[in-house]
């Protein structure tokens, strides 16, 4: 798979490098600020075992 990716991208080594690091941060922030928050609200929240 990656060696798909590899060849896919255009450019030396040190730019296909830095665009994958930069799809792996975008994918990165796109699930902490737009993804989990969205499944937190669906997913009911566990039970706590702790007694205040």
């Amino acid at each position: 798979m990656f060696s798909l990716i590899w060849r896919f991208l255009p450019g030396p080594a040190w730019l296909r490098v830095l665009v994958i690091l930069a799809a792996i941060v975008g994918l990165v922030f796109a699930l902490v600020y737009y993804i989990y928050p969205l499944v937190q609200e669906i997913l009911p929240e566990p039970p706590s075992t702790v007694e205040e």
